[in-house]
């Protein structure tokens, strides 16, 4: 990571400006501004064209050494010879004791951190931090914020950061928020945002916005955003809203509007690629240990006692992985990454019962998306989806549950099974000391990268620093807890469960794994 003021991208004789990939050229300017609605959805929306808006540009700069910079797009890419301004910070009491307003514009932030003597200097994201000329002046900014899908500790404090960031740094005072989600620009009202209104909304779960999965259309919420007048528009959510966001991108570049789009990345699972880990985790990991207590406690308490805890995971068991090495309590954790199977020899049901006999009590800890694929063979299911499109999940604490209570049924041994679910107890609370810093970060980030002119990225922490990243790589796959690497040893460590994994399983996994590393180096290894 190139330090602020120290080291520099190459001069413009030392780089290769890599081909972008064009969206196909359409019409529209900023005289789109004068159009009415009626006559701008006229002209916009064929299916082939709406699946064109979502292909991302890519924004390449290549230097020496294997150097890659994977910029973000500007402003100025498609709107030339904007004016430009001081940035309001330079008269800022808060920053007045700082040594450096200002980022270096040349700074950069390295993906893969860990490199050998024979590796090339490979791929970089631009630093995030304020900038020494923004492109709007605080008087014209109309700023608004919506959050997306599922809940997460932290929102609140997000929202609550971007607000202030805006109006005390910046002094911007026109910020709206959506409310409901992306449905919410085309149906649902608007709440005025201002440093009062949201001054103590951190110390609450939740939202303050209100929230919902789908909604999204692009044309109509494009039209929303111009008939508004809004030219910030702040998106928080996960993997899918990203993409939304993209394509809500993609639709006021082709307009040529002068709007900024930023994402803030947002999931519980911390399933999102190339950061180090999403806002709410450390909390979601915490209050997950309170769970994984009461069932040891339930567990140490009875004859053959089991306590049985599902914790959130769709398709990522990072909760599950680092709340079950964080307690220390835990006896066998099953994540969807990792298969197993429940009958004969080395199966879930024969190593559940040993553990039992050799000492009286166990816990368990499944992620929700663990063993879906047996289960449904089990329960012959049909797949179902929500309105995200994300998977509809088959309760595996449930399953699980009855499966081990079968068995031990069988052979006629007492047991005394407990499930605990505390889903939405995690997700629904305030975020702890961690997360709260983390947010503000983030949403500070935001806020400078939108008022510097930089649009169409989300921003994220990478390798300790923070960054403005494109969105497509953080949409093109998701992050997966490694079954090959150090952290997941050190869980069979902690555990002393096997792997339930055959030779033929591992070798699949690392092929899978090198394939990941391959189309997109992010350094997992701890």
């Amino acid at each position: 990571m190139a330090s602020s003021g120290s080291s520099t991208i190459p001069s413009t004789n030392s780089y290769t400006r890599l081909p972008d990939l064009k969206i196909p050229p359409r019409s529209g300017s900023s005289a789109d501004l004068t159009l009415t609605r009626s006559a701008r959805s006229s002209r916009l929306a064929s299916p082939t064209e709406m699946e064109d808006m979502t292909k991302y540009e890519k924004k390449l700069l290549q230097g020496q050494a294997g150097y890659l910079l994977e910029d973000v797009p500007h402003l100025t890419d498609y709107i030339p010879a904007l004016p430009t301004h001081p940035n309001p910070l330079q008269d800022n009491t808060a920053y007045s004791v700082v040594k450096q307003y200002f980022v270096n514009t040349d700074d950069t932030v390295v993906q893969k951190v860990i490199q050998h003597k024979s590796s090339s200097r490979g791929t970089h994201f631009r630093r995030a931090g304020p900038r020494q000329k923004v492109y709007f002046e605080s008087d014209e900014v109309k700023a608004c914020i919506v959050t997306c899908g599922g809940l997460c500790p932290g929102l609140n404090t997000v929202i609550r950061e971007i607000v202030c960031g805006l109006e005390v740094m910046y002094g911007v005072k026109e910020l709206i928020g959506i409310q409901g989600g992306y449905m919410g620009f085309y149906s649902k009202n608007t709440v005025t945002l201002t440093r009062k209104t949201v001054d103590d909304i951190h110390k609450r779960g939740g939202t303050v916005l209100g929230t919902s999965r789908g909604g999204h259309d692009t044309i109509k919420i494009v039209d929303s955003i111009q008939d508004r007048g809004i030219n910030m528009v702040f998106i928080i959510g996960g993997d899918g809203t990203q993409k939304g966001a993209a394509a809500i991108y993609q639709e006021v570049k082709r307009r040529g509007y002068k709007c900024v789009v930023c994402g803030i990345p947002k999931t519980i699972d911390n399933d999102i690629a190339v950061i180090d880990k999403s806002f709410g985790f450390d909390t979601a990991v915490e209050e997950a240990q309170r769970a994984i207590n009461a069932a040891h406690v339930e567990a140490e308490s009875a004859e053959n006692g089991i306590g049985l805890v599902k914790l959130m995971g769709r398709y990522s068991g990072f909760i599950a992985q680092y709340a079950t090495l964080a307690s220390r309590d835990v006896d066998l954790c099953l994540i969807p990454e990792s298969p197993f199977y429940l009958d004969g020899p080395g199966g879930l049901l024969e190593f559940i019962e040993k553990r039992i006999k050799e000492f009286g009590h166990m816990v368990i800890v499944v992620a929700e998306g663990a063993g879906q694929d047996i289960i449904a063979q089990d329960m012959k299911s049909m797949d179902t989806k929500d309105a995200s499109g994300n998977k509809l999940l088959l309760d595996v604490g449930l399953w699980l549950s009855q499966k081990i209570k079968e068995h031990f049924g069988k052979k006629k041994k007492t047991l005394n099974l407990k499930y605990i679910d505390p889903t939405y107890m995690i997700r629904a609370i305030p975020s702890n000391a961690s997360d709260n810093v983390y947010c503000t970060l983030l949403a500070q980030c935001a806020v400078h990268g939108a008022m510097a002119g930089f649009t169409g990225f989300t921003v994220g922490l990478v390798n300790g620093r923070h960054a403005y990243i494109p969105f497509y790589k953080i949409t093109e796959c998701q992050n997966k807890v490694s079954i090959t690497d150090r952290m997941w040893a050190r869980l069979l460590s902690s555990t002393n469960q096997p792997s339930f994994l055959s030779k033929k399983d591992i070798e699949e996994n690392k092929e899978e794994e090198e394939l990941q590393v391959s189309a997109s180096p992010a350094d997992n290894g701890n």
